[in-house]
Protein backbone atom coordinates (compact mmCIF):
# COMPACT_ATOMS: atom_id res chain seq x y z
CA UNK A 1 0.00 0.00 0.00
CA UNK A 2 2.75 2.47 1.01
CA UNK A 3 4.95 1.70 -2.59
CA UNK A 4 1.32 2.50 -4.34
CA UNK A 5 1.06 5.88 -2.47
CA UNK A 6 4.95 6.54 -3.26
CA UNK A 7 4.51 6.33 -6.77
CA UNK A 8 1.21 8.01 -7.42
CA UNK A 9 2.37 11.18 -5.59
CA UNK A 10 5.97 10.88 -7.46
CA UNK A 11 4.43 10.59 -10.57
CA UNK A 12 1.70 13.94 -9.58
CA UNK A 13 5.23 15.60 -8.51
CA UNK A 14 6.64 14.75 -11.89
CA UNK A 15 3.16 15.50 -14.03
CA UNK A 16 3.14 19.35 -12.20
CA UNK A 17 7.02 19.84 -12.90
CA UNK A 18 6.95 19.07 -16.36
CA UNK A 19 3.43 21.34 -16.54
CA UNK A 20 5.17 24.01 -14.82
CA UNK A 21 8.66 22.94 -17.43
CA UNK A 22 5.50 23.61 -20.15
CA UNK A 23 5.09 27.12 -18.90
CA UNK A 24 8.84 27.96 -18.91
CA UNK A 25 9.26 26.72 -22.88
CA UNK A 26 6.08 29.40 -23.84
CA UNK A 27 3.20 27.63 -22.76
CA UNK A 28 0.48 29.19 -21.38
CA UNK A 29 -2.69 26.76 -21.41
CA UNK A 30 -4.11 26.95 -17.72
CA UNK A 31 -2.14 29.80 -16.47
CA UNK A 32 -5.92 31.64 -15.98
CA UNK A 33 -6.67 28.46 -13.55
CA UNK A 34 -2.71 28.66 -12.04
CA UNK A 35 -1.94 32.33 -10.89
CA UNK A 36 -4.43 33.97 -8.32
CA UNK A 37 -6.01 36.90 -9.72
CA UNK A 38 -8.30 39.87 -9.15
CA UNK A 39 -11.01 38.67 -11.68
CA UNK A 40 -8.97 41.44 -13.88
CA UNK A 41 -5.64 41.24 -13.32
CA UNK A 42 -2.92 38.72 -11.68
CA UNK A 43 -1.56 39.04 -8.42
CA UNK A 44 2.08 38.17 -9.67
CA UNK A 45 3.74 37.52 -13.06
CA UNK A 46 5.48 34.84 -12.39
CA UNK A 47 9.32 34.88 -14.22
CA UNK A 48 10.36 31.99 -16.36
CA UNK A 49 13.41 31.78 -14.09
CA UNK A 50 10.84 31.15 -10.89
CA UNK A 51 8.79 28.87 -12.99
CA UNK A 52 11.87 26.86 -13.56
CA UNK A 53 13.03 26.97 -9.69
CA UNK A 54 9.32 25.66 -8.82
CA UNK A 55 9.43 23.00 -12.42
CA UNK A 56 12.73 21.57 -10.20
CA UNK A 57 12.07 21.80 -6.50
CA UNK A 58 8.26 20.03 -7.64
CA UNK A 59 11.19 17.21 -9.35
CA UNK A 60 13.24 16.99 -6.57
CA UNK A 61 10.32 16.66 -4.47
CA UNK A 62 9.36 13.62 -6.37
CA UNK A 63 12.26 11.83 -6.04
CA UNK A 64 12.50 12.98 -2.25
CA UNK A 65 9.20 10.86 -2.12
CA UNK A 66 10.23 8.02 -3.67
CA UNK A 67 13.17 7.62 -1.54
CA UNK A 68 11.20 8.37 1.54
CA UNK A 69 8.85 5.54 0.65
CA UNK A 70 11.73 3.11 0.18
CA UNK A 71 11.40 2.45 -3.83
CA UNK A 72 14.80 4.30 -4.42
CA UNK A 73 18.07 5.48 -2.77
CA UNK A 74 20.32 7.94 -4.66
CA UNK A 75 20.51 11.85 -3.65
CA UNK A 76 19.54 12.23 0.11
CA UNK A 77 21.12 11.56 3.00
CA UNK A 78 19.36 9.24 5.45
CA UNK A 79 18.88 12.52 8.24
CA UNK A 80 16.80 14.63 5.12
CA UNK A 81 14.78 11.70 4.34
CA UNK A 82 13.95 11.61 8.26
CA UNK A 83 12.96 15.34 8.76
CA UNK A 84 12.19 16.27 5.27
CA UNK A 85 8.86 13.75 4.87
CA UNK A 86 7.30 15.68 7.82
CA UNK A 87 8.86 19.09 6.14
CA UNK A 88 7.26 18.35 2.85
CA UNK A 89 3.99 17.53 4.40
CA UNK A 90 3.90 20.42 6.12
CA UNK A 91 4.25 22.67 3.09
CA UNK A 92 1.34 20.48 1.03
CA UNK A 93 -0.99 21.21 4.10
CA UNK A 94 -0.16 24.82 4.53
CA UNK A 95 -0.50 25.52 1.13
CA UNK A 96 -4.13 23.33 1.02
CA UNK A 97 -5.32 25.79 4.29
CA UNK A 98 -4.23 28.71 2.52
CA UNK A 99 -3.43 32.51 3.08
CA UNK A 100 -6.70 33.04 4.25
CA UNK A 101 -7.05 36.17 1.30
CA UNK A 102 -6.39 34.38 -2.34
CA UNK A 103 -5.61 30.75 -1.98
CA UNK A 104 -6.41 27.62 0.37
CA UNK A 105 -9.88 26.63 1.31
CA UNK A 106 -9.73 29.28 3.81
CA UNK A 107 -9.82 32.11 1.12
CA UNK A 108 -11.60 35.26 1.05
CA UNK A 109 -11.82 36.19 -2.83
CA UNK A 110 -13.51 33.95 -4.59
CA UNK A 111 -15.03 34.30 -8.17
CA UNK A 112 -12.45 33.97 -10.42
CA UNK A 113 -11.49 31.23 -12.95
CA UNK A 114 -8.25 30.55 -10.01
CA UNK A 115 -10.44 30.48 -7.30
CA UNK A 116 -12.77 28.18 -8.67
CA UNK A 117 -9.89 25.50 -9.47
CA UNK A 118 -8.23 26.40 -6.50
CA UNK A 119 -11.39 25.13 -4.47
CA UNK A 120 -12.01 22.12 -6.86
CA UNK A 121 -8.25 20.69 -7.81
CA UNK A 122 -5.67 22.90 -6.13
CA UNK A 123 -6.13 22.57 -2.23
CA UNK A 124 -7.90 19.33 -2.39
CA UNK A 125 -4.69 18.16 -3.97
CA UNK A 126 -2.09 19.80 -1.92
CA UNK A 127 -4.18 18.40 1.06
CA UNK A 128 -4.23 14.58 -0.12
CA UNK A 129 -0.61 14.93 -1.36
CA UNK A 130 0.41 16.49 2.52
CA UNK A 131 -1.62 13.32 3.54
CA UNK A 132 -0.16 11.18 1.64
CA UNK A 133 3.47 11.95 2.30
CA UNK A 134 2.42 12.04 5.77
CA UNK A 135 1.28 8.44 5.91
CA UNK A 136 4.68 7.47 4.10
CA UNK A 137 7.07 9.62 6.60
CA UNK A 138 4.86 7.56 9.64
CA UNK A 139 6.00 4.46 7.63
CA UNK A 140 9.82 5.23 7.25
Amino acid sequence: MISAITWSIAMVLFLLSGLHMHWVLGGRRGTEAAIPSTGSDLIFRPSNLATGIVALLLALSAWFVLELGGAVKLLYPDWIISYGGWLLSAVFIIRAIGDFKWMGFFKRKKGTVFARWDSAFHSPLCLLLGIGILVIALNH
